[in-house]
């Protein structure tokens, strides 16, 4: 029965992905994500331990996806921002879930207790923060921005349309999907000039 073990597991992440990404950790309810996966809520907490389990495992799942399907590439950052764009609107409860847990998992002094804390991404942003630093110790890339600095903008600007509020995408009523693709590889790119 191993097999459908790990096929209820996989419904119950994909229930809870799509419920985390519309409610938050706060607003979702796990008998929701066991009524859309088929389940019940036993064997939420028997696979998660929690609800926070649960967020925790979806996040790292989101995580492993996207830094699978979208390396980084340091002698391309421009290009790698540009397929994070694309990730991002190809699979919109990636940043969903990422806006929720800053929101949730951060305490007001803007750190995050060591138990909110996600291994995945701590993990991802370290291997990305030390390739960035061999690249910029054998001069392939500039070395003007510390590499968690320069990690840091390459994301955000990667993330900048998914993140800004409605009322400024009505004025971006013109600006298709490529063109927004261009800007933020053209940013990257000039992050990078001298």
């Amino acid at each position: 029965m191993a097999g459908d073990a790990e096929a209820t597991r996989r419904r119950l992440l994909q229930a809870a992905t799509q419920e985390f990404s519309a409610r938050g950790l706060a607003g979702a309810r796990v008998e929701r994500i066991a009524a859309a996966a088929g389940s019940n809520k036993a064997q939420i907490y028997h696979y998660f331990g929690s609800k926070d389990g649960l967020f925790a495992a979806v996040f790292d799942a989101l995580v492993e996806r996207t830094t699978s399907t979208v390396p980084m590439d340091v002698d391309d950052l421009p290009g790698y921002a540009g397929r994070l764009f694309d990730s991002y609107v190809d699979h919109p409860e990636v940043q969903r879930i990422a806006a929720w847990h800053r929101l949730e998992q951060t305490g007001t002094d803007g750190t995050t207790p060591a138990a909110a804390r996600l291994r995945s991404i701590e993990q991802s942003n370290r291997t990305k923060i030390e390739a960035i630093a061999a690249a910029q110790a054998d001069g392939r890339l500039p070395g003007h921005w510390l590499p968690e600095e320069l990690l840091g903008l390459v994301l955000q600007i990667a993330a900048v349309w998914h993140s800004s509020v409605p009322e400024f995408d009505d004025l971006l009523t013109g600006s298709t999907r490529e063109h927004r693709r261009q800007v933020v590889v053209d940013a990257v790119g000039r992050l990078l000039t001298p």
